[in-house]
């Protein structure tokens, strides 16, 4: 700071100009945000859209599903990937949908409570399959988007070698700029938001080697989406 109107009048002669103390801004390449690189598309088929991303370009499996069928469902997609432990999110949506008792009586499962922190850790560390509910998926993305919570800690997608993420079929958003509108008119109906948000999109991975992708590099290994066909 002591050195800042010299260094500026320097740099402003090098650049043939009076210095400038506030930037000026970009112009805009668009009058609105962009919504999506592909919004007919995905109007037209947002979970075809959606599946076909999250499948080719994440390398996640998604799964379809009636409310009457998904406990069965979950089952067997537990069941492929290795079974338990199996570690529930608290979510009152998993427990109404009547996946938590099913797993409960097919694997060994825990549930993540509220308080227990080091307890949750320990058992996300020990779990084969975590399961939790997310609150939306982007169709441009192939991603979920999930709020953590006291009963939906982020560990129980980060530490176990695979999700199983449950999703409303309504809930899928076109892409991120979405996204922000829900939220912001959640946020101007009075509602408060999670202090974390987290957008996943598929099992960890890495291109940084030749451009050549391979994943499950580190954290989580695959990635399932389980979609609940509600409309």
């Amino acid at each position: 700071m002591e050195n800042r109107d010299a260094f500026m009048q320097k740099l402003g002669k090098q650049l043939g100009r009076e210095p400038r103390q506030v930037p000026q801004p970009l112009p805009l390449m668009h009058s609105a945000p962009l919504k999506s690189r592909y919004a007919g598309q995905i109007q037209q088929h947002p979970c075809d859209s959606f599946i076909e991303y999250a499948t080719k370009v994440m390398q996640a499996q998604c799964e379809l599903a009636t409310l009457a069928t998904l406990p069965e469902v979950a089952e067997r997609l537990c069941q492929h990937y290795g079974g338990g432990p199996v570690l529930m999110s608290g979510d009152d949506r998993l427990a109404k949908t009547g996946i938590t008792a099913h797993l409960q009586n097919a694997f060994p499962t825990t549930c993540w409570a509220s308080p227990g922190r080091e307890e949750n850790l320990r058992k996300a560390a020990d779990a084969n399959i975590g399961v939790v509910f997310a609150e939306y998926g982007l169709c441009e993305t192939g991603g979920v988007v999930l709020f953590s919570s006291p009963l939906q800690g982020r560990a129980i997608s980060l530490l176990p070698p695979t999700t199983l993420f449950i999703l409303y079929k309504s809930c899928l958003l076109p892409g991120v700029t979405q996204l922000a509108q829900v939220l912001r008119q959640r946020v101007q109906s009075g509602e408060s938001l999670p202090s974390c948000i987290n957008l996943i999109a598929g099992p960890s991975s890495t291109a940084d080697i030749e451009l050549i992708k391979v994943v499950g590099v580190h954290g989580p290994l695959n990635a399932v989406y389980l979609i609940i066909e509600d409309c």
